[in-house]
C-alpha cells in the first residue's frame, strides 16, 4: 500500500479491526518512510460473476451498479456511511449464498427490493419504482397500498 502523503511503498499495519459487522477489515497504517498514518478497508469483492441483462447479454458483475442504484432511491434521505456499506455487503452477500456463476439482473433487483423494504421504505418506493418501470399513478398507489398492508 502506497503512502498517500510521501508515495512510498511500504506501511506496516499497526491495527486491525472488523468493520461493517464483519463484512470488512478496518486497518490503521503507519508509512515507514514519512511515519504517515493513516487508515484504510479491506472488503471482500464478487469476482467472476456474470450477469444476464434483460436482454440476454452478458456482463461481469459490478459493485458500483448497485451502489449507484442505491445513492439514487436513498437520495436525501437520512442514513449513515456505514449503514450503507452495510446494505450493500447484505446485498452481497445474498448474491453469494446463491453459488452460482451467473444471475439475472431481475434476480439481483429483487434482493436489492428486499434490503431497501427493511432500511427505508421511501428509497424501496423509489427503486421498485425505476426497476418496475412504473408508468403511472395507479402502480405508484397499488405499490404504497402494498407496504400499507404489510405494516399491519
Amino acid at each position: 500500500m502506497h503512502c498517500p502523503v510521501c508515495s512510498f511503498l511500504d506501511t506496516k499495519v499497526l491495527d486491525s479491526r472488523l468493520a461493517d459487522k464483519g463484512a470488512a477489515i478496518r486497518r490503521r497504517r503507519e508509512c515507514e518512510k514519512c511515519g504517515f498514518r493513516f487508515t484504510t478497508s479491506e472488503v471482500m469483492e464478487i469476482l467472476a460473476l456474470n450477469v444476464i441483462k434483460r436482454d440476454g447479454a452478458k456482463e461481469l458483475y459490478d459493485r458500483e451498479k448497485i451502489t449507484s442504484g442505491l445513492r439514487k432511491a436513498l437520495e436525501k434521505r437520512s442514513y449513515t456511511e456505514e449503514d450503507f456499506r452495510s446494505l450493500v455487503n447484505r446485498i452481497e452477500r445474498d448474491i453469494q449464498k446463491r453459488k452460482k456463476d451467473e444471475i439475472t439482473s431481475t434476480e439481483i433487483g429483487e434482493l436489492i427490493m428486499n434490503r431497501l423494504l427493511k432500511f427505508d421504505k421511501v428509497a424501496y418506493v423509489r427503486f421498485a419504482s425505476v426497476y418496475r418501470a412504473f408508468e403511472d399513478v395507479n402502480e405508484f398507489t397499488r405499490e404504497l397500498n402494498k407496504l400499507k398492508s404489510k405494516k399491519k
